[in-house]
C-alpha cells in the first residue's frame, strides 16, 4: 500500500496518532528530478535518456544529499538554463517539507493535549449480582 493510502486508511480508522507517525516517517526524504525528453518519451512513459536529467535526493534525518547532473545540463549543453529551475524546485521542496514537519509537530502537540483531557479507560468491571442474580448498580 502506498504511504498516502495507508495514511488515509489510518485516519478513517480513527488511528490519528499512528497516521501522524507514518506521515513524519515519510517526510524525511525528498527527491526532485528534472528531465527533458521527446514527446514520444513522455507519451510512452519511458525513462529519460542518459545525460538528460538532473536529480537531487536529500535525507533530512541524516543530512545526506545526492546530486546527479546530466551532461546536457552543464557546459554548453542545450539545457544548462534548467539548472536554475531545478535548484529553485529543490529549495521550494525543502521549505515545503520543513513547513509540513512543523505542522505535523503541532498536530502531535494538540493530539497529546486532547488525549490527556479524555477520560481514562478503565478495565471492564465484573458485574455484581445479588443472591437472586439481580444486577446491582453502584
Amino acid at each position: 500500500m502506498v504511504a498516502s493510502e495507508e495514511f488515509k486508511a489510518k485516519i478513517k480508522a480513527g488511528e490519528i496518532f499512528e497516521a501522524l507517525t507514518l506521515a513524519m516517517s515519510q517526510a524525511i526524504e525528498l527527491e526532485i528530478t528534472t528531465w527533458v525528453g521527446s514527446s514520444a518519451t513522455i507519451i510512452n512513459d519511458s525513462p529519460p535518456q542518459p545525460g538528460s536529467r538532473i536529480r537531487t535526493r536529500m535525507n533530512l534525518l541524516n543530512g545526506q544529499m545526492e546530486n546527479e547532473v546530466g551532461s546536457q545540463f552543464i557546459g554548453n549543453g542545450p539545457y544548462q538554463e534548467l539548472q536554475k529551475f531545478h535548484q529553485a524546485q529543490v529549495k521550494q521542496g525543502c521549505q515545503m517539507i520543513l513547513q509540513n514537519l512543523e505542522s505535523l509537530q503541532k498536530m502531535f502537540v494538540v493530539l497529546n493535549r486532547t488525549r490527556s483531557l479524555l477520560p481514562q479507560e478503565h478495565p471492564p468491571t465484573k458485574p455484581v449480582l445479588d443472591q437472586n442474580d439481580n444486577l446491582l448498580v453502584k
